[in-house]
């Protein structure tokens, strides 16, 4: 018997690859991209075996586990479930139909083009002299709306003295992270995860935890300042590079912008 493929086979594949995409971009924006990853690999050899090859006792297993898995999956990632079907029912779920699109068309967004790096830099060097501690976070691909949801929002346009005023001493929010994604303040005071490695030097506080900690689940670059010695730091996918020079603050967030 010969294999039939028509239209609606063909919007079939199309459907189950984007809703596998939004789902795989709402996980990463969380702590459970490494999860999906290893779901979607298990479905994929459970349907290999019981559909394909038909092997009839290594399928009674793989039926037995996925069964007590998507138990077990609901009761220890509820949070995150909850978070996902938030998402779903946002106005911003859209968006990530079109950036797939865009990304089929090789159209992939860059937030080089238009974000004024020199502005945020203005600031950093200015609160370097003064020794203020802040914590900068610039989105790149990742959704960050789960820690932006964490903060105050903000919507403001890139301003030196706006991020000055933020990280302020007396100011409520300055504990918090200022998070920047298209090409905008989008928040204040938003709390980020903290990185539970071991290999982070002992002399670096909260704030460059917190640093580490969003670039170890996102690929978010965070700007540090620390608030005793005034030193910058910038963080990418879970590395740190340290007393960065205030004439090479431009050159480096560009360079991992780029990346």
């Amino acid at each position: 018997m010969g294999v039939t493929f028509q239209l609606k086979d063909v919007i079939d594949i199309v459907l189950v690859a984007i809703l596998m995409y939004m789902c795989y971009v709402w996980t990463r924006g969380t702590g459970a991209k490494n999860i999906f990853i290893g779901l979607i690999t298990f479905v994929l050899m459970w349907f290999l075996v019981t559909r394909i090859f038909k092997m009839e006792l290594l399928g009674a297993i793989f039926d037995g586990i996925f069964n007590v898995g998507v138990i077990a999956i609901i009761v220890i990632f509820q949070n995150e479930i909850r978070q996902f079907f938030s998402r779903i029912g946002s106005r911003n779920s859209w968006k990530y139909i079109v950036r797939f699109l865009e990304r089929v068309h090789l159209k992939k967004k860059s937030n080089t083009v238009s974000l004024p790096i020199e502005t945020i830099a203005d600031a950093c060097r200015n609160m370097m002299k003064e020794k203020v501690g802040a914590l900068i976070v610039i989105a790149k691909n990742n959704n960050l709306q789960e820690y932006i949801d964490t903060g105050e929002v903000i919507n403001a346009r890139i301003n030196t003295r706006l991020l000055e005023n933020l990280f302020f001493k007396n100011s409520p929010l300055h504990d918090g992270a200022v998070i920047i994604a298209d090409n905008k303040i989008v928040s204040a005071g938003s709390i980020l995860p903290l990185s539970r490695s071991h290999e982070i030097p002992k002399h670096l506080g909260l704030r460059h935890r917190a640093a580490i900690g969003i670039s170890e689940r996102t690929d978010a670059i965070v700007i540090v300042l620390s608030e005793e010695t005034g030193a910058l730091s910038v963080v990418y996918e879970g590395e740190i590079t340290q007393q960065i020079p205030p004439s090479s603050i431009e050159r480096v967030v560009a360079d991992k912008l780029a990346l």
